[in-house]
């Protein structure tokens, strides 16, 4: 795991490039699914978590248009925090980020296939797709009734 120093200065140092970084570094390895970890030079402290959050408020300033936090939604995440008993809103999170993530990956997946093969094409794939489910289903089909026959 990459391992990124901050130092005192607020600035950032990857200790495998031997270079300073930027939030926008961090946010393109995040993107290349490059794995890290922030940590304080002098304490070893691991501040990954507060970098990230940073990289968020970055993210949400720099494009009006592309705002993920509403005012609405950020009130509604301090009020959770203020409860007696914090809802675990963390792993819902996590859960309902991953399964959108993995739907448009499966989407553009669909999309690029799509868009490679002509109208006809795409059809005759999906003919023979349908072709080879009611074969697979008239095999079992047939399979259940010979093990019938023999147990007459």
């Amino acid at each position: 795991m990459r391992v990124i120093r901050k130092y005192a200065n607020r600035r950032l140092y990857d200790t495998q490039q031997s270079r300073y970084v930027t939030l926008e570094d961090l946010r393109r390895l995040i993107l290349d699914d490059e794995p890290f970890r922030v940590e304080d030079a002098k304490s070893g402290e691991d501040l990954t978590r507060t970098i990230l959050l940073s990289i968020i408020i970055e993210q949400e300033q720099a494009d009006g248009d592309a705002e993920v936090f509403s005012n609405d939604l950020l009130t509604q995440m301090i009020r959770i925090y203020a409860m007696s008993q914090p809802l675990p809103l963390a792993r819902y999170l996590e859960q309902g980020t991953q399964l959108m993530l993995e739907q448009q990956k499966h989407f553009k997946d669909q999309w690029q296939q799509a868009m490679r093969h002509t109208p006809m094409e795409l059809m005759r794939e999906m003919a023979e797709e349908n072709m080879r489910f009611w074969q697979q289903t008239m095999n079992r089909t047939q399979h259940t009734r010979d093990d019938e026959d023999k147990d007459d």
